[in-house]
């Protein structure tokens, strides 16, 4: 046999080997035949000596820029050893040392110091990162548990790093004031809308390409995430609707609650002040979430009620303690005393679900009246919104059954974000719908959706019961300290396999209107709704 080659028969099978094809092939004979020790492989949670024996036998291998060394002390060396290469080669990084720090159990942190060169330019890079080392299923050698963060904290399964020229020239992106550079090491959750921005408009705002490291996401349509700029371009000023005021409000609103995003608009004008998510994720929900809104909905269905005849704002609205619609039985909150006697306004103030539902079959309602509404009142759900950057536009589907009552109360097949609600309250509150933006439409021509929005005495009521809501009603909490014209309804939306629902709140204060979500934040004033009075405490 030819140099390098070895043979074992283990049980009847010929299992041969060539010499460096993998560690993968010696684990099958050692697996087999207990790598000729006769003893078993290790197993249960690897000790402290082999969590810094295989760390830095890992470490060693990738400050050498031996890549398929290095991925083989993964537990995934083929998709390791592709990421380890591009490291090097499409990254140009090189020059790394890594320093460890404290383990703690099995888990690892580290610095790395770097160059990236390119075309004759090397700037330093530098980080910091993490490793767990587990135990090999099969060999039982201490491993890199492998995951693409530990290269680079911001690397997903799926991303490489590139350095190359970019794709398109940088932005400097500034507020409606013209002159206040927005940033996102100064707005932090702007970082995906800024680059979305950049990859939209970098052409159009006039500036020319430099040279970047960059993170790709190649399974995913989000824009490269830059990471280190080693030839400046020309940046080109692109002008947005943001308030830097009012960013900076809501950024530092949403670092109250976990999973929370908020938006602000200008209802005169339908002008984004603010979007801000605090997402482990980095998803821009407060743009594309698309989850049921709870009570807050029930301002669309109240204009419903109102704009087919069925009550007005002092008409009736019984509020019992249950509603049965086809089989399935609504109920209030907890302790909601019921009220026969209640006016559309008080079941709204109160936020009583039995109440709506009580009304969702008067005539002339149909099973696509809510829908109706949504769209052509409201401006939702005909996937025609051109913000600037990708956006949801609601969903108010037409619903038979159970769910044409959780409809009507944000429950159902109902989606919506905090854009969304924004702006139904800018409409509510104005009677007209102006679709929110981010960017002026003339910059590249876009069209923004119209609707009919509303006849000015349904307009009217939905004010003065936001009104009567902020300050006699579920929202007086969250709104107390305010002044101006404001308004507010709260919600809380169940959602299954949640112990506790998700916290909505949207608000208007003079010509500021924000509607924020909080994940599993409970009912509408606990956590959405000290979000949104932060923003519109700032004003426009």
């Amino acid at each position: 046999m030819g140099r390098g080659v070895k043979v074992a028969v283990i049980g009847g099978v010929l299992a041969v080997m060539v010499g460096g094809a993998g560690y993968g092939a010696y684990n099958m004979v050692s697996a087999l035949d207990g790598g000729g020790s006769g003893t078993e492989a290790k197993s249960g949670p690897p000790s402290a000596d082999e969590v810094a024996e295989a760390s830095e036998k890992f470490f060693a291998a990738w400050e050498k820029g031996d890549a398929t060394t290095a991925a083989s002390y993964t537990n995934n060396a083929s998709v390791a050893g592709t990421l380890l290469t591009a490291y090097g080669e499409e990254a140009h990084i090189g020059g790394v040392e890594i320093t460890p720090g404290r383990a703690t159990g099995t888990s690892v942190p580290f610095t790395v110091k770097a160059k990236v060169s390119y075309e004759g330019t090397t700037k330093p890079f530098g980080y910091e990162s993490r490793l767990t080392v587990v135990r090999g299923e099969t060999s039982g050698r201490p491993l890199v548990d492998w995951t693409p963060s530990v290269v680079h904290p911001g690397l997903k399964d799926g991303d490489t790093l590139v350095t190359e020229e970019s794709a398109t020239p940088q932005i400097q992106a500034v507020g409606r004031d013209g002159s206040t550079v927005l940033t996102k090491e100064k707005y932090p959750s702007l970082g995906p809308v800024l680059a979305t921005l950049r990859e939209r408009y970098g052409s159009e705002a006039g500036g020319t390409p430099g040279v970047e490291l960059v993170v790709r996401h190649t399974s995913t349509q989000a824009p490269d995430t830059p990471l280190l700029t080693l030839t400046e371009g020309e940046p080109g000023k692109l002008r947005t609707t943001l308030s830097a005021s009012v960013q900076a409000a809501a950024e530092k609103a949403v670092k109250r609650y976990g999973e929370s995003s908020v938006v602000a608009v200008k209802p005169s004008t339908g002008e984004v002040l603010a979007v801000a998510n605090n997402r482990a994720d980095g998803f821009n929900a407060a743009f594309q979430g698309r989850v049921a809104p709870g009570s807050t909905m029930k301002i669309i269905t109240a204009a419903m009620l109102i704009d087919n005849g069925v009550t007005s704002m002092n008409g009736p609205a019984p509020c019992p303690d249950t509603a049965t619609w086809q089989s399935q039985t609504f109920k209030n909150l907890t302790n909601m005393k019921p009220n026969p006697g209640a006016t559309l306004a008080n079941t709204f103030l109160r936020s009583c679900n039995t109440g709506f539902i009580k009304l969702i079959d008067e005539k002339p309602l149909t099973d696509a009246s809510l829908t109706q509404e949504a769209e052509e009142r409201f401006g939702l759900g005909q996937d025609n919104w051109q913000t600037g950057i990708v956006s949801f536009d609601g969903r108010v589907p037409a619903s038979g059954g159970p769910d044409r009552a959780a409809n009507a109360i944000g429950q159902g097949q109902v989606q919506m974000n905090p854009l969304n609600m924004a702006s139904v309250t800018a409409t509510a509150i104005t009677g007209e719908f102006r679709q929110p933006y981010l960017v002026p439409f003339d910059l590249d021509d876009r069209e923004p959706a119209t609707a009919k929005g509303l006849p000015q005495g349904t307009a009217s009521q939905l004010r003065q019961m936001m009104r009567l809501t902020a300050t006699q009603g579920t929202a007086v909490e969250a709104m107390s300290g305010l002044r101006g014209d404001i308004g507010a309804k709260t919600g809380s939306a169940e959602v299954d396999g949640q112990a506790v629902s998700n916290s909505w709140f949207t608000a208007f204060r003079d010509d500021v209107a924000a509607a924020a979500m909080t994940e599993e934040g409970g009912h509408g004033g606990d956590a959405a709704g000290p979000i949104v009075a932060d923003v519109l405490r700032v004003g426009g």
